[in-house]
């Protein structure tokens, strides 16, 4: 067990000390942010040119309806689109013509132009046109009032979800809220089995092609080298995962108080209700009545139980795909020979991953119960139902399958890495793997 330790404390600082690891550690965090708000400041960034978009209307009745905007002004035209493609000064970026009455033929208004058309300006024209149209065709019913009889009558429903504890207390939920957060627990496991189960095959091979292993094998044994290797390549991925975290979020919260002038609650809404252009709608009177909602649903989600069991499967999940990497790593030399025997484990990996995706809609199918049962697949899928509440009995049965397959796959593992580590020269098939198992 000593040595065990000596290895996974060699493991670690090996891997941390390098430039590599602190790049990495502090850039992800950077390009994390800047991916969510480059995008929200390049976005607010209006271009200097105004683009003319003139209008050629026979009608007489849409041209006026257009009113100019920052970047577009719209102008009547006499012209004709043969004297614009014709002319040598481009002054004019499209021609709207309009040959008809729309209510009747939409296809009688088309949007010419030398260049592609920017999204913006078509859905500017399309927002102009089509609001005209519907009151157009509300008015031929001759009904009294009927446009405002059709406003008050669009309602957005959302219906208020309650659960109960067995005393009988009541408390909000939110189906959104715990499908966003069992999705964010099912991508972390999966991105980290991945990564570091990646990394410890990678290092396997490292230590095999440079015949350094030959010298650690000497003094220590198989088995507890690839513990060794596994717990502390593990501690190294969880030690980036929480400075990930702690980075992210004082770059979130300190670029949302740069933009915002301010981190609480209502301001947060404030700036995010203004992001996605939703009007001047003041928050003040709703702030109050907001947060406890908020906090009630927060309330709802049992934290304690979800972490506990998100720790539980992270371990027994990394535990068993990394034995498997370490397995493989140790009978290959050569990176492209990883191909053959990686793909069964991608093909469980990717089909954990949509299982979970799709169990999000229903936790309690069949295909949630099941691949919350399959060791192979109970990490990333359980995540998913978590927060759903599920029963105890399925967890416990879940965490014990997993755990038990688990050291059942290190066996075997430290099996073929006992022999594979030594073997030069040779690429072994997956039937002479699974005989090494046998040996003794």
């Amino acid at each position: 067990m000593n040595k065990i330790g000596l290895i996974v404390k060699r493991e670690y600082l090996r891997r941390v000390s390098k430039k590599s690891f602190i790049l990495i550690t502090f850039l992800a965090p950077l390009l994390f942010a800047a991916l969510v708000f480059v995008p929200l400041w390049l976005s607010g960034i209006k271009g200097d040119e105004v683009k003319k978009v003139a209008i050629i209307d026979t009608t007489g009745k849409y041209a006026p309806l257009f009113k100019n905007t920052d970047e577009y002004i719209f102008i009547n035209s006499n012209g004709n689109l043969e004297q614009y493609r014709t002319a040598k000064d481009k002054e004019v970026f499209a021609f709207l013509n309009i040959t008809g009455d729309l209510l009747e033929n939409p296809n009688a208004a088309t949007l010419y132009s030398e260049k592609q058309i920017p999204i913006g300006l078509k859905k500017e024209i399309d927002n102009v046109l089509s609001k005209y149209l519907k009151d157009e065709k509300l008015s031929s019913f001759n009904i009294p009032n009927l446009n405002k009889i059709i406003e008050e009558s669009k309602i957005n429903f959302d219906i208020k979800t309650i659960k109960w504890d067995a005393e009988g207390n009541e408390k909000s939920t939110s189906a959104e809220v715990a499908s966003i957060l069992g999705m964010m627990l099912t991508f972390i496991i999966y991105m980290f089995i991945m990564m570091y189960g990646a990394m410890v095959m990678q290092g396997v091979m490292e230590e095999k092609t440079n015949r350094i292993i030959e010298v650690i094998i000497s003094s220590v044994k198989p088995f507890d080298l690839m513990m060794g290797k596994i717990i502390g390549i593990g501690f190294v991925g969880l030690t980036q995962v929480f400075l990930w975290g702690i980075l992210t979020t004082v770059l979130v919260s300190g670029t949302l108080f740069f933009m915002g002038g301010s981190t609480t609650p209502e301001d947060l809404m404030n700036t995010q209700m203004a992001a996605q252009n939703l009007g001047n709608i003041s928050m003040t009177a709703q702030a109050p009545e907001m947060n406890t909602k908020v906090l009630e649903i927060i309330n709802s989600i049992n934290f304690t139980q979800i972490g506990i069991c998100f720790i539980l499967y992270f371990i027994g999940g990394y535990t068993l795909y990394a034995a498997l990497f370490a397995a493989i790593g140790s009978a290959l030399e050569q990176q492209e020979d990883t191909q053959q025997f990686m793909m069964p484990i991608l093909v469980l990996m990717i089909f954990s991953l949509y299982a979970g995706i799709y169990s999000m809609n229903n936790p309690d199918g069949p295909l949630a119960v099941w691949c919350s049962f399959i060791p192979f697949t109970s990490p990333i899928v359980m995540m998913v139902r978590l927060p759903y509440d599920i029963p105890i009995w399925e967890i416990l049965i879940s965490v014990s399958l997993l755990f038990a397959t688990a050291l059942l796959i290190v066996w075997g593992s430290a099996k073929i890495y006992r022999v594979g580590i030594l073997m030069y020269g040779k690429k072994p098939s997956i039937k002479e793997m699974l005989k090494w198992i046998k040996y003794k």
